[in-house]
């Protein structure tokens, strides 16, 4: 990974073909090498699990509004994320993800039989990415036919951020925005109620007394769709993925089903399904050794801070029993994912099905499964053995 020729003080390239055809193991030589790294297409880039802590755990230094379009409430810093967070916590408490449990099973469970009489299949195509979006769809409330159009608007939303195409990106946070409106409009035509559906409940909810604009509810929405089906798609892949391989683990749970929990999260530990999160510095900082200025760019990269040394004893080895607090899968600090107990769940029924429908995963000879490439992690392209 060669200095950029764009930037005179870039210590890499994110779009690299080094550093995409394997993400992971160029995020493990820089955090070890230099810590913290500068890119003229990120910013400065945080490595380290130490340095990605402090980060998430001082939002006055590392500040959360990195972009002038409202982003509810990731894009906001104390007071006012706290008055949103305060608002979209409830969406993913117990009780409602408990009571989704019963339909996220079921779409599992239908797209685990589609594949039940097949030897091989591209998982991605069949079953991780179809998944994702049909419970995020199921449980925003919205129609079957958004399916492929959902799918579609990730897939360009992935390649123009890889590309920087900023007017390609503003596209396609309007067309967005406009499919949102019409399922607003709709349900105000309805006269839907809050107990409707997740989206006419956003209708109703109100902040310091006022009802949230249509941007904002645009924006919420926008998070969970492109937070949800993004990573859900790429983490029940690499789960699959990394048991196809490791035929013991597989055995173990497909005997001990109550372990799943702690095995998808150390499972995603060694190969995250989100590559990082941003923020911008407030003021004059020192990280890592660095001198980051105010109003410089920060990207804080969970993958690698999850398989540091320094905190993960033998980081790129599968172990039982570690410490839950160390694992950043799902953030710290005031911007810890809202969703994660709703991710675990999906997480786990879609397990459960996939082992309970394909007698035996299994990696197929010459069809190497194809990487995603920045901002996502895991596999475009996954052929497996079912059989």
């Amino acid at each position: 990974m060669a200095p950029s020729a764009h930037c005179p003080h870039a210590d890499w390239d994110p779009r690299d073909p080094s550093v995409q055809a394997d993400q992971i193991a160029a995020y493990d030589r820089l955090r070890d090498t230099l810590g913290v790294a500068r890119s003229d297409m990120l910013g400065w880039s945080v490595f380290g699990h130490a340095d990605v802590l402090r980060a998430l755990h001082d939002p006055q230094a590392f500040s959360s509004a990195v972009s002038r379009h409202v982003a509810v409430p990731n894009g906001m810093d104390p007071p006012e994320h706290t008055r949103y967070r305060a608002l979209i916590d409830p969406y993913f408490n117990a009780e409602r993800v408990q009571a989704f449990e019963p339909r996220c099973a079921a779409i599992a469970q239908a797209l685990a039989l589609a594949m039940a009489g097949q030897d091989t299949v591209d998982l991605a195509g069949a079953y991780t990415l179809p998944f994702a979006v049909h419970v995020q769809c199921a449980f925003m409330g919205w129609p079957a036919q958004l399916h492929a159009p959902l799918a579609d608007w990730i897939a360009r939303h992935h390649r123009a951020s890889l590309a920087q195409d900023r007017p390609a990106l503003a596209a396609l946070g309007q067309r967005f925005e406009r499919r949102v409106a019409a399922l607003l409009q709709e349900r105000r035509e309805q006269g839907a109620g809050p107990e409707q559906d997740a989206t006419a409940r956003l209708m109703h909810e109100r902040v310091d007394g006022q009802p949230l604009s249509d941007a904002h509810i645009a924006s919420i929405v926008r998070n969970w769709t492109v937070g949800e089906i993004g990573t859900i798609a790429a983490a029940v892949g690499i789960v699959a993925h990394w048991l196809a391989h490791h035929a013991d683990l597989q055995a173990q749970l497909r005997a001990e089903p109550e372990r799943h929990d702690e095995a998808i999260d150390e499972i995603l530990r060694l190969h995250g399904p989100l590559v990082a999160n941003r923020r911008i510095s407030a003021c004059p900082v020192q990280l890592g050794g660095r001198s980051i200025t105010a109003g410089d760019r920060v990207v804080l990269h969970w993958t690698s801070a999850n398989r540091d040394p320094r905190v993960f004893d033998a980081p790129g080895t599968f172990r039982w029993g570690r410490k839950p607090e160390d694992n950043l899968l799902y953030g710290a600090g005031i911007h810890v994912c809202p969703g994660a107990p709703l991710a675990r769940m999906e997480l786990r029924v879609a397990l459960r099905a996939l082992l309970a429908h394909a007698p035996q995963l299994a990696p197929l000879p010459g069809q190497p499964p194809h990487r995603a490439q920045y901002p996502a992690m895991g596999f475009d392209r996954l052929p497996l053995r079912l059989r």
